[in-house]
């Protein structure tokens, strides 16, 4: 078991391989550094979800960095201990094979949309993914409490962080979302899933 406060760094890009991260507790964001210096966001992780069985599972250098955005409690599993499990527990490879295979179809869509979709588009898409992965109902819609900067919305969305605050401003306008300090309401689901589409 162990502990990360927020901010810490649960894995670093280029490291050597070592064994996964099973989240228990807290939520953590996925970055990976262009050649340029630029941190890109790839995903946000809950609890549930594993990180690091990539580098564990192909023994090669880490891809991407974890950090934690909240106090995080992990589960850490060697990576021989980790294959040996997957060897013997057919099931659960299985799984894990799926669980890649969703991972790859979101990267394929996400590709996809940076091609088809401009700033409020791509902002709306990853709204509703923070909304159907940590959002929970309140009297005003959908509130994400996953405390997320403009700089990490525009890390997330490829865009810049002045885009990112224009795109929000037009959503408010709309009445679409409502933003207070590091939470966002989402107010008309229908009307981002359109624009989205």
């Amino acid at each position: 078991m162990r502990r990360y406060d927020a901010g810490d760094a649960i894995f670093h890009q280029g490291d050597d391989a070592g064994g996964v991260s099973v989240l228990l507790a807290g939520r953590v964001k996925v970055t990976s550094t262009t050649a340029a210096g630029r941190d890109v966001i790839l995903a946000f992780r809950g609890p549930g979800d594993i990180v690091g069985e990539i580098g564990a599972i192909s023994g090669g250098a880490r891809s991407s960095a974890v950090r934690a955005l909240e106090p995080v409690q992990t589960l850490a599993v060697g990576a021989a201990e980790f294959r040996g499990f997957l060897d013997s527990h057919a099931p659960a490879a299985m799984n894990l094979v799926l669980m890649l295979i969703e991972r790859l179809q979101t990267a394929d869509e996400a590709r996809v949309e940076f091609a088809g979709h401009d700033v409020v588009g791509r902002l709306a898409r990853r709204l509703l993914e923070l909304g159907e992965r940590f959002g929970e109902p309140c009297e005003d819609g959908i509130a994400v409490t996953l405390a997320l900067s403009q700089e990490e919305l525009a890390a997330w969305t490829a865009s810049s962080r002045e885009a990112v605050a224009k795109a929000m401003r037009l959503l408010r306008e709309l009445g679409w979302v409502d933003t207070q300090r590091r939470r966002v309401v989402i107010r008309d689901v229908e009307a981002l899933r359109g624009y989205a589409a």
